[in-house]
């Protein structure tokens, strides 16, 4: 029994140093950029020796990919939690569509891309997007791809005409929430009453365009 205790308390050990560590290398990386935060710099602030960040991640590299992956998954559950709870399968009218569209994209809208996660991984690709190729890809199309799934739902039963889901997708985002962020991620200053505005003229563009004739 005491082997196991002492097992628990080396991983509960383990995550705490890494989030520590994850947490020091976002503030660094985000206040002075990829190149001039050092690991000696990220170690202190974490609390950590050099060492110990080299065990965890290897290099430095890795763990500016690392913080942009924690922010992604971040932002990729807030919006799959929006979808859920907005794009649901018993919708039967358009008119039931359109509010469950305008609800979803005011969710994402107010919950994840006004959060410091989205502020985080926007920045961060912004100013680095040499040291992240392979993470371009993820960040530009899987948000959409979640929508695009639910468009070819409501695609089949009639509710939209969706030749091309994720084109679709993209069509929504566009008329929809891509506005309400500058392109590094900080929220476009505007009341509550005209980003709700802009949401639902989005939503009804884009059902003129996507309703079945």
């Amino acid at each position: 029994m005491a082997m196991v205790e002492a097992g628990k308390g080396v991983r509960a050990g383990s995550a705490h140093k890494r989030a520590a560590i994850l947490g020091a290398a976002r503030e660094l990386f985000l206040a002075d950029g990829f190149e001039r935060t050092s690991v000696d710099a990220i170690a202190a602030r974490a609390g950590v020796s050099k060492r110990t960040v080299y065990d965890y991640y290897g290099e430095k590299r890795a763990l500016l990919l690392a913080v942009v992956e924690q922010a992604m998954d971040s932002l990729i559950s807030a919006i799959q939690r929006s979808v859920d709870d907005n794009l649901t399968d018993d919708l039967t009218s358009v008119e039931g569509l359109r509010s469950a569209l305008v609800g979803f994209a005011r969710s994402v809208t107010e919950s994840a891309l006004g959060s410091s996660d989205y502020s985080a991984l926007m920045r961060l690709v912004s100013a680095e997007s040499a040291n992240l190729p392979e993470l371009e890809e993820r960040v530009t199309t899987e948000p959409e791809d979640l929508v695009s799934e639910r468009f070819l739902r409501y695609g089949r039963r009639g509710l939209l005409e969706v030749p091309n889901p994720r084109l679709a997708a993209d069509h929504f985002v566009a008329l929809t929430m891509a506005s309400t962020a500058s392109a590094i991620g900080r929220p476009v200053a505007q009341s509550d009453a005209s980003t709700r505005q802009m949401i639902a003229d989005g939503v009804d563009v884009f059902l003129r365009a996507y309703t079945p004739r």
